[in-house]
């Protein structure tokens, strides 16, 4: 056992910041027998000392300088969960300059800015470690840099936002609209009183560019990202889905295909699709996050459990620090960013996929011809169709076979163009299912 401790400084204490503060305390017997040597906390940064926290912090370590803080010389590593940009980034950069490690939960700023901080921790030769940034307590970011490093990830496809799979799934078992299913969702505090970045789905795209970026060594940010949210999901979407035998969920979907130069490309989406209840995905339920992996070796993996929450996030936190502390002892560190593959990232137009079309139509003779002559015009094959009569109109439901996403979208914006056609009411993608 070493003698000297290691010194941990903390940026931020709250949901997630506490649940750090205690299982460094707690877990302090353990937490020196794995790693080699006591670990102590320096000091805990807040914006206020006086603020009602999750559990007591010893006397003495709260203070609000925390750009004093991670420039301390006795620092030797630091966790950032205070998340945002700013100061965020600032406070990174400095506290790898100064020399301390970093273990960080920050998937914003990795999404919008991860280079330069990768670049800071290679130049000052110290760890930057974020498994907490995605998925909470799941460990998905470890097996895409580690456990897969010698394997060829194809696709990886998840639902990374536990606050919009409690709301579709409540559409699903209950039949509640979105405004309904998201009142409860802010009531057991799955669902933050502006509910934004969630339902737009600005989190989840932020975890996908990380989980891009990971399993295709190529930089990804945030606005290399496809997003929709959910807010226009109707309980007709979610009806639609079951009568196919599907669930309605908010998918991040991160994949290699072929560029236009012949050589592979990134495409990575974030919105609500349709997938069979036979797929895995379609069975998490609640809060819960998963994340589907597919590669040429492995075959396909799945990560499932609690995806949020202060204490599932620490977890990830306390496992990155354990690696990072170790790396410290032994004078070495950990795997930086891996960018060497330098893919191109295609826009959204260039994925191919398939979409689930309601259409209100005249009830007339020659209509269904009409709107598969739409299709084609785009060339864009129906796979299905299902016509319901309602008096003078009726509904035509058209699932398509797999097509680009720009043919798709001429497709839609054609049939609301055509006169037969009194409303194009619902348009969703389809994913999961085979051909």
């Amino acid at each position: 056992m070493n003698d000297k401790p290691l010194k941990v400084a903390v940026l931020g204490c709250g949901s997630v910041g506490s649940q750090v503060v205690r299982l460094l305390q707690e877990q302090a017997g353990d937490l020196a027998a794995r790693i080699g040597t006591r670990v102590e906390i320096a000091g805990v940064a807040v914006r206020r000392i006086d603020a009602p926290r999750e559990v007591e912090v010893p006397e003495g370590l709260l203070t609000t300088d925390a750009e004093g803080l991670v420039a301390r010389d006795d620092v030797d590593l630091v966790v950032e969960v205070i998340g945002g940009i700013e100061p965020a980034r600032s406070l990174i950069l400095s506290a790898l300059e100064h020399g301390a490690s970093v273990v960080t939960a920050n998937k914003a700023l990795l999404a919008e800015d991860g280079p330069t901080l990768f670049e800071a921790a290679e130049k000052a030769g110290r760890d930057l470690y974020y498994e907490a940034a995605v998925a909470g307590a799941i460990p998905i970011l470890r097996p895409l840099r580690e456990s897969l490093a010698g394997d060829r990830v194809t696709r990886v496809l998840g639902i990374v936002n536990g606050t919009t799979n409690f709301i579709l799934d409540k559409m699903d078992t209950s039949g509640a609209g979105f405004s309904e299913a998201l009142e409860e969702a802010q009531e057991l505090g799955y669902a933050e009183a502006d509910p934004t970045a969630d339902v737009e789905g600005f989190d989840a795209a932020a975890k996908a560019a990380i989980l891009a970026s990971l399993a295709f060594h190529s930089r990804v940010t945030a606005s290399d990202v496809h997003r929709e949210g959910i807010s226009e999901v109707t309980a007709a979407d979610v009806q639609s889905a079951r009568d196919m035998d599907s669930v309605v969920k908010l998918l991040a979907i991160a994949e290699l295909i072929p560029g236009p130069d012949g050589d592979d490309a990134v495409a990575v989406r974030v919105h609500p699709a349709m997938i069979p209840r036979s797929h895995p995905l379609a069975s998490v339920r609640e809060a819960f996050n998963a994340v589907f992996v597919e590669s040429e070796a492995a075959g396909q993996l799945m990560f499932y459990g609690p995806g949020a929450g202060g204490a599932p996030t620490a977890s990830a936190v306390l496992g990155d620090l354990v690696t990072v502390a170790r790396n410290h002892l032994a004078g070495t560190r950990g795997a930086g960013e891996s960018a060497y593959a330098d893919r191109a990232v295609l826009a959204m137009g260039e994925t191919r996929t398939r979409y689930h079309v309601a259409i209100d139509v005249d009830d007339r003779a020659g209509v269904l011809a009409a709107v598969a002559l739409a299709f084609a015009e785009h060339d864009v094959s129906i796979q299905t169709v299902r016509q319901e009569g309602r008096g003078d109109d009726a509904q035509l439901v058209v699932v398509s076979h797999e097509a680009s996403d720009a043919q798709l979208s001429a497709t839609v914006e054609h049939l609301r163009g055509m006169d037969i056609v009194r409303d194009v009411t619902s348009v969703m993608r389809v994913e999961g299912t085979s051909e």
